[in-house]
């Protein structure tokens, strides 16, 4: 970093800014998008701000484990730090070529995040972040240091000192900071801390290996042993309470030989290829608590990989399932799915229900419900009955090409931060969290899921991780994130990496557990951000967006969409009829094709073949939604690869026959038949008892069950009824599908401010910039105003006024003096210092460069707004003249 001005070194962080390019403030900006809300008004506001407790926590999280490392070692050494001291901390004194290549680009990425300032020789520690990583008894340190000699002995009595000096054998002073100057240097001096180890008894050596690595802390008795009472005479252990005892931070560096930390970590560690037959894969890597497994490559396993061709038709076949299931779903909820509960969500039950109809597992059936959620495609109708069901976005999915369907429940998957992994467990309250529900947010989950995916990519096509190698690169990208405040590891991040690789696999972005090719199209940049900070447009703004397809897709999502349409199979529009009343559809089929079939057959099982089978019960259903006998024959004539068998075209005209024999009405109901025989056969039947029927006409019966029960009465003794319109046309029923109002996807709970783009980062530096010229650029004096009348200074008491601004006041001058310096200003080009009042009352200072002065205003480039704008002079306060103008 360069010099603060007139070549000082900066003495804040505010002049270190000042001395950096714009590059470097938007790269700052964009590292800390918190900084960007509100816009700082100069770099004072902006150094401020970067100061501040929450803000320095949040890039402190952001850190990965060796620059956090370089910050920790920062916070223990003297203030300021030479660069040379620093590599020693991290080194000691072997020193390690690894960490001596690492620490520059770890000391740059402080300084580019504003946590570190200062020339190499001056390197500074922003206040806030050495309070926070700096070690204190209430708050330990990662590195296991304690106090300095200095902390710990602070308001010890000048007598304990002298003894501590004499034990040590150090010239005895009466002056307690030289007698801690004097301790300070033994323990810093190796050569003599090493002669004072020399004499220390085995079992005082054996107190110090406890303490060295931390915690410093120890509790004694009040009578110690005489290990702990030698290293307690000679400073070795200084007092903390009245009960403990802490290892000086000098004294430490020395048993360490000069490192700060035990482990430093200067690369980060490799993603391993999973072994094979190891514990892992799309299912097996998951244990009961929902954690990858903890299981490490044998001497003799050999990576597991599998030909991209295999991995590709792998994922492809598991994303046509994907899509196969949501459409399942939203067919199961097309008529009006379960209730919304009171507190939002799904209940137990619906969602038990739900993986029945769907065939998987609760939890599985938790992600596909979460998923069509997250896209849009399913919601709450707000009706008073709330119940879930379609939105119309999900009629508008289903028309697109099967890739276009994929990639936008693929980049909703990415974007979301609802986390399905959460359903069934408990929140803070103990209360039971839902499926579709409030509380399922989670703002790092589009990171994680990112990023898992980024580090896949990095891996040989084909090969799939080992999980606990992946883990462990999470944790040293981002290990402040997996902390909690208690010290202990949280595993929300291992339990999102654990989820993201299962739910990868289950949406066909992975195929077994190797990210494929149609994945990698997906996490090219399209420009909606860079690194791991990168999320893909959520379908809630993708038509708003710029740059985006019709289908609301990004540039990445239509890459993966044409990277995945040659794998996924092409729709067929045929079946194979057999002998046994079977359709088998040998692929996907046909949209018209396969509605049509759901209606006339009941599927009797799945896979890669579907099974239909016909029965009178499905037959009569494809005749009550409109279709008759010769329709069907024609239907599955032309959609049959052999011929239509014989028993199934007769069950269709033995249904057919009788479908709409009988007609019901409404009396409460009737039936009428020109058969009097066959109501004759009716009334005869004892179980129309119930039906309570009896005769209006010779062809017409009456009923006092309404004609819903009527209908399915005499379908239970084996008529085949129609229903009757008033008009006595036969009624034709079709299934309601029950639609959401429009309805927007729900949006991600960012966590943190997005990523700020190009644009606003540009506007962003030259306002701040702007601003910062007005509040540091060196002004003339102005006179002040006099007790008496209006009269004005002289030029001698003008030129030894007190400078304007130095109290905050704006600048007072006539109106006279105002026209007068403002046109003189204009006509030289120079600048000029104002004091403006808007129209609202509200003062501010502003450095403009006046234009053109005429009819009562000036014209003038804004400095502090950086545009041309229009000023009345009567609202101008006064005007000084810029010290380094021309006078």
């Amino acid at each position: 970093m360069s010099e603060g001005t007139g070549g000082t070194p900066p003495r804040t962080l505010a002049e270190a800014l000042r001395t950096q390019g714009d590059d470097s403030l938007a790269a700052l900006l964009r590292a800390r998008p918190d900084l960007l809300n509100p816009v700082p008004g100069d770099l004072s506001q902006l150094a401020t701000r970067a100061g501040t407790r929450a803000s320095v926590v949040r890039a402190l999280e952001r850190l990965d484990r060796f620059t956090l490392q370089t910050a920790e070692a920062l916070a223990v050494a003297p203030e300021p730090a030479p660069y040379d001291t620093l590599r020693a901390l991290l080194t000691g004194d072997e020193g390690d070529e690894r960490i001596e290549a690492a620490l520059p680009a770890a000391v740059a990425t402080l300084r580019d995040q504003a946590l570190v300032w200062g020339a190499d020789d001056r390197l500074r520690l922003v206040r806030t972040a050495r309070e926070l990583l700096a070690p204190s008894a209430t708050h330990p340190s990662p590195t296991g240091l304690g106090p300095t000699v200095a902390e710990a002995t602070a308001g010890m009595s000048p007598g304990r000192l002298q003894e501590i000096l004499t034990a040590t054998a150090l010239p005895s002073t009466h002056d307690p900071v030289s007698a801690v100057a004097a301790l300070t240097a033994l323990f810093t001096d190796r050569t003599r801390m090493a002669a004072l180890l020399d004499t220390a008894p085995v079992e005082a050596l054996s107190v110090l290996d406890r303490l060295v690595w931390g915690p410093p802390y120890g509790e004694v008795t009040s009578t110690p042993t005489p290990p702990v009472r030698w290293l307690r005479d000679r400073g070795l252990l200084l007092p903390a309470t009245t009960r403990t005892v802490v290892l000086p931070r000098e004294a430490a560096l020395h048993l360490r030989a000069g490192r700060a930390h035990r482990r430093p970590e200067p690369a980060a560690p490799a993603i391993a290829p999973r072994a094979e037959g190891a514990a892992g894969g799309s299912a097996a890597a998951r244990d009961r608590a929902g954690r990858p497994p903890s299981s490490v490559l044998s001497p003799a396993a050999r990576p597991e990989t599998a030909r991209p061709q295999v991995v590709d038709s792998t994922a492809a076949g598991q994303a046509f399932t994907a899509l196969a299931t949501v459409e399942e779903l939203a067919k199961d909820w097309n008529e009006g799915g379960p209730n919304v509960l009171r507190a939002g969500g799904l209940s137990v039950r619906d969602l038990k229900r739900t993986a029945t109809a769907l065939d998987v597992t609760e939890p599985v059936a938790a992600f596909w419900v979460e998923l069509a959620y997250a896209a849009g495609l399913l919601a709450s109708d707000g009706e008073t009955d709330e119940r879930y069901a379609p939105t119309p976005a999900y009629d508008d999915w289903q028309e697109l090409p099967a890739p276009e369907r994929w990639a936008r429940l693929a980049t909703a998957w990415l974007a979301a931060t609802r986390t399905a992994g959460l359903v069934g467990s408990q929140d803070s309250k103990g209360r039971t969290l839902a499926a579709l529900g409030p509380e399922l947010d989670r703002g790092p989950a589009p990171e994680v899921r990112r990023r898992i995916l980024e580090l896949l990519a990095t891996l040989p096509e084909g090969t799939a991780p080992d999980p606990e190698s992946l883990l462990a690169r999470l944790r040293w990208e981002r290990p402040l994130r997996g902390a909690s405040a208690a010290g202990r590891s949280d595993d929300l991040r291992a339990r999102l990496a654990a989820w993201t690789l299962n739910e990868a696999e289950m949406l066909g972005i992975t195929g077994r557990g190797a990210l494929s090719s149609h994945a990698r199209a997906l996490l090219e940049s399209d420009g909606t951000g860079t690194g791991t900070d990168r999320s893909p447009v959520h379908p809630a703004a993708a038509h708003s967006a710029t740059g985006l397809s019709p289908t609301g897709l990004s540039p990445a999502g239509l890459r993966a969409a044409r990277a995945l349409a040659p794998l996924l199979p092409e729709a067929l529009d045929h079946v194979l009829l057999q002998a046994d009343l079977t359709a088998v559809a040998p692929g996907p089929l046909l949209r018209p094709l396969a509605e049509l079939l759901s209606v006339a057959a009941d599927v009797e099982s799945k896979g890669g073949a579907t099974v239909y089978r016909f029965t009178p019960g499905s037959v009569r259903r494809a005749l009550d939604a409109g279709q008759s006998a010769s329709d069907l024959h024609e239907f599955l004539k032309n959609h049959s690869r052999t011929p239509v068998p014989q028993p199934l075209a007769y069950l269709i005209d033995d249904v057919a026959r009788k479908h709409g024999h009988l007609r019901v009405g409404v009396a409460s109901a009737y039936v009428r038949c020109d058969d009097e025989a066959v109501l004759d056969e009716i009334l005869a039947d004892k179980r129309s008892q119930s039906l309570r029927l009896r005769r209006l006409a010779p062809t017409v019966l009456a009923a006092h069950a309404d004609a819903g029960a009527l209908l399915e009465g005499l379908r239970t003794m084996g008529f085949a009824p129609a229903a009757e319109s008033a008009d006595g046309d036969v009624m034709i029923t079709r299934a309601h599908a029950h639609r959401t109002p429009p309805r927007t996807a729900p949006a991600p709970v960012p966590d943190g401010p997005p990523t700020p783009d190009g644009t606003l980062l540009s506007a962003a530096v030259r306002a701040i910039r702007a601003g910062d010229m007005a509040a540091t650029v060196v002004r003339r004096p102005v006179p002040e105003p006099m007790a008496s009348g209006s009269a004005t200074l002289s030029a001698a008491a003008l030129a030894a006024a007190s400078p304007a601004g130095a109290n905050g006041a704006l600048p007072r001058t006539t109106s006279a003096e105002t026209l007068a310096t403002v046109q003189a200003a204009a006509m030289t080009g120079s600048s000029v210092w104002i004091g403006y009042v808007n129209a609202d009352g509200a003062a501010s200072q502003r450095v403009i460069a006046p234009v053109r002065v005429e009819g009562g205003y000036v014209t003038a480039y804004d400095h502090t707004a950086d545009e041309v704008r229009t000023y009345p002079l009567h609202r101008i306060t006064g005007v000084a003249e810029l010290a380094d103008d021309p006078a």
